[in-house]
């Protein structure tokens, strides 16, 4: 038998991806794309952890999976 269950909704998404544009557009890899943009649509507030940030317009619209509205922070590391 099923149930129906409230939503989750999270004050912070910690979510890891490949790369961001300027605005928060972010493209994944491999199995990082299932959830995550899930994550930043349930959360509050997303930090998003990427290993490059490009200029905005570098990204193929095609590749990016999680639109920057729903990310707040981008922290860059090597």
């Amino acid at each position: 038998m099923a149930s129906v269950r409230d939503a989750i909704h999270a004050d912070v998404a910690l979510i890891k991806a490949l790369k961001a544009d300027g605005k928060g557009n972010l493209v994944y890899r491999k199995t990082a794309r299932n959830f995550g943009p899930i994550m930043a649509a349930a959360a509050k507030h997303t930090i998003v952890q990427v290993s490059e940030i490009v200029p905005t317009g570098a990204l193929d619209p095609e590749n990016v999976v999680t639109p920057g509205i729903y990310v707040n922070s981008i922290v860059k590391v090597a």
